[in-house]
């Protein structure tokens, strides 16, 4: 995304920060869950933007359902480009979908400009026990809710038993102990590395969050930005050891390489969202059988601390002039049939009740040798670490991360110096624009 698309998300949201969460609400005053259901029966056009693909076979079967209803899906981007053409739409005031897939790192930059509506009176108020801890407070402010969890991203340890067995490597329950097996993987073959990474800032936040750090506070406008909390710190400590030794590939993720390295074992494993078993059995193929699921390693023996990686809402915008249908597709997609469409189509569930459905947890996936690994990835989610806030402007901050922790990748700063450069340009960014920023 570039700084200046990303810009004019942040003093949009600055220019709609006088509301607060009751923006929403006073903006709905009047509704009910009964007008969704008036809505539904009397039908519509709805525009929905998203990217994800489960959605094609949810909007056949929720226009089945509700003849009267007309969804056009589109998919105006992915990720980054996604948010550019939303906030464009919104500045312009035209063309402004009804309903937009937000993840949930980038919900906050829209919510506070008082872009999204408050779904709390149409009936999202009363799904708090629906949706696993960690994707409800990603979707909630307060007593508002900006959208609907669509799926989920616990992290867990995805591993190759093949090439952990070769190396003779037991499977790290520790950050220490994966530190020792990546020294050990990597001295076994060196051509094979632990895992791959050249700087994500999804994954360093999620670790930092796993680790007990809350570097971004928010609350309102007064936004607090500090890398150099204990969990910031714990991580930044473990994770230059890898970096220092050259036990982590310098691969692109999602790149061809890295599937192929995934597929032939020389990348042993990954550290990720519970949404990765699609992609491994589509784009390495070649390596079922091979590969497992485990915990998430611990920074304390014994624990069952996790974090999100990864996940989307769907949020209905302020502009829409359909709310009440737009929530109820909302609610049809994520809360109610369209989950089951998305969950045989291989997405992994934020709701709860099939989080520990039997049938779900039995699974037996031939691709990971048979193992029960929804066990593990549901486990995961019930130990996601509560109290992380991203920032209003968190788009932005990604944006700029390749320019200053990134460089530790390179060898040319560490990661402790790399992040304190992140956090002097998330302040400047966000005083520039109108918050009240401390560090």
């Amino acid at each position: 995304m570039t700084a200046l698309a990303a810009a004019g998300v942040a003093t949009a949201a600055l220019a709609g920060c006088g509301g607060g969460p009751e923006s929403g609400l006073t903006a709905a005053a009047g509704v009910s869950p009964e007008d969704v259901t008036a809505a539904l029966e009397e039908g519509g056009e709805l525009l929905v933007w998203a990217w994800e693909p489960t959605l094609e076979q949810v909007v056949e079967d929720f226009e089945a359902a509700y003849p009267n209803v007309d969804v056009e899906l589109a998919n105006v981007g992915t990720g980054n480009d996604h948010y550019v053409v939303l906030q464009n739409a919104i500045s312009a005031g035209s063309g402004v979908p009804d309903v937009a897939q937000v993840e949930y790192y980038a919900l906050p930059q829209f919510s506070i400009s008082g872009s999204l509506a408050d779904l709390a009176p149409y009936g999202a108020a009363e799904l708090d026990d629906t949706y696993s801890p960690g994707t409800w407070n990603a979707v909630t402010d307060g007593d508002a809710v900006y959208g609907l969890p669509m799926d989920s991203g616990p992290m867990a340890l995805f591993y190759n038993a093949r090439t952990f067995e070769e190396a003779g490597v037991e499977v790290p329950t520790t950050w220490t102990q994966f530190v020792e097996a990546a020294r050990a993987i990597h001295a076994h073959d060196a051509d094979t590395y632990i895992l791959a990474d050249n700087g994500d800032a999804g994954f360093t936040t999620s670790m930092i969050w796993q680790a007990g750090g809350h570097p971004f506070r928010v609350d309102g406008t007064a936004v607090t930005v500090d890398l150099t909390d204990d969990g910031v710190t714990r991580f930044a400590q473990l994770w230059q050891q890898l970096l220092d030794d050259d036990l982590v590939a310098d691969i692109p993720q999602w790149s061809d390489e890295w599937f192929q390295r995934l597929g032939d074992g020389t990348i042993a494993a990954l550290v990720t969202g519970a949404w990765m078993p699609a992609n491994l059995e589509s784009g390495a193929a070649q390596a079922a059988g091979d590969w497992r699921v485990a915990p998430m390693p611990q920074w304390t023996e014994g624990a069952n601390e996790t974090a999100e990686n990864g996940g989307s809402s769907l949020a209905v915008t302020e502009a829409s002039d359909t709310k009440a249908l737009a929530y109820g597709f909302v609610q049809y997609a994520n809360a109610g049939d369209g989950v089951r469409t998305r969950l045989d189509q291989g997405n992994f569930p934020a709701t709860t009740a099939d989080l520990e459905s039997p049938e779900f947890l039995a699974e037996e996936p031939e691709y990971f040798g048979g193992q029960r690994i929804n066990e593990v990835l549901a486990a995961a989610a019930s130990g996601v670490v509560e109290g992380w806030q991203y920032l209003p402007y968190q788009v932005y901050a990604n944006s700029v991360y390749s320019d200053t922790v990134g460089q530790a990748y390179t060898g040319s700063t560490s990661l402790t110096v790399g992040l304190l450069a992140w956090q002097q340009a998330m302040t400047t960014y966000g005083s520039s624009q109108g918050f009240t920023v401390q560090d």
